[in-house]
């Protein structure tokens, strides 16, 4: 039976459009990706959209309501602090500070996991072993209380206690790393290119390294999530950025006193971590599902 030379053939799908095909089918992604892109939006903006400075005091609100209750106004539409600082303005403002620590401790992570893991997965041998020693060591230590000691050592502030956040992250990059490299390693492509006379440096870098990026980005999607949690962890414990930051654990810790008669001074920050977290999460579980084949549905 001949084909006719006019039949149709079936078009091959762009790979983005295949990758946001599979993503935009969760629609928990979805969610989570409309919701990390808006404090992302108002982070960027966060001087043109909070209404007030995020350090301003104004003796006459002290702890005044949200607007919608009793004794609310229009003029602080969340409330305000015991020291009369707007809520919605350090929320926002907030934002900016929570979402910088999650990038640059991921972005840390990612580059050191990275180097150590694709090293240890390709040189294999003793430095194998030791990297990886080293890993299991940190992850054998209870996270928060490691990044305590880090801090600890190191003294309070918000650049200690990212690096502390960061060390406590590294494993989970260095491992997901190794064990990819040493899955494509053995590959005929890796095989061909060293046959052709690639460089080690070539090998590691061009060829592995760009098939390993997939299990990297969904977990610097989830590990965003675990940054700002961890960051906000430090400072409620009064290890993290110090007052007067407007950083949501240390707006936690500044509220813990006025719990009982103030409820939205500790209510909307826990909620603002709350739904940044699970937006990450989220975002990440889609992201997961898009590029893991085996969940392609």
């Amino acid at each position: 039976m001949k084909l006719h030379p006019e039949a149709a053939v079936a078009p091959v799908p762009h790979p983005l459009r295949e990758f946001w095909g599979y993503f935009s089918a969760n629609k928990g992604a979805l969610a989570g990706l409309v919701v990390v892109l808006t404090v992302l939006l108002l982070a960027a903006l966060a001087p043109l959209v909070a209404p007030y400075a995020p350090d301003l005091t104004d003796s006459a609100v002290f702890l005044k309501p949200p607007a919608w209750q009793s004794g609310g106004s229009s003029a602080h539409w969340l409330g305000t602090d015991a020291i009369g600082r707007d809520i919605l303005s350090r929320l926002i403002f907030g934002a900016r500070l929570s979402l910088a620590i999650g990038l640059a401790v991921v972005a840390l992570s990612v580059l050191v996991g990275t180097v150590l893991g694709l090293t240890a997965g390709y040189a294999r041998g003793l430095y194998e072993i030791a990297v990886m020693r080293c890993m299991d060591i940190i992850l054998t230590l209870p996270s928060l209380l490691l990044a305590i000691v880090i801090v600890a050592i190191l003294g309070p502030g918000l650049m200690n206690a990212m690096l502390a956040v960061a060390v406590v992250v590294l494993p989970h990059y260095v491992r997901i790393t190794r064990a990819a490299v040493i899955t494509e390693a053995s590959k005929d492509y890796v095989t061909a290119a060293r046959m052709n006379g690639a460089s080690h440096w070539r090998l590691m870098f061009s060829e592995i390294l760009p098939n390993c990026a997939a299990p990297l980005i969904v977990q610097a999607s989830l590990g965003i999530s675990t940054a700002i949690l961890d960051a906000a962890a430090l400072g409620f414990l009064g290890l993290g950025a110090q007052p007067p930051a407007s950083e949501w654990g240390t707006m936690l810790a500044d509220a813990r006193e006025f719990v009982l008669r103030a409820w939205w001074v500790v209510t909307f920050p826990g909620l603002a971590i709350l739904i940044t977290v699970l937006a990450f999460n989220l975002l990440g579980d889609g992201l997961r599902d898009a590029f893991d084949p085996k969940l392609k549905r």
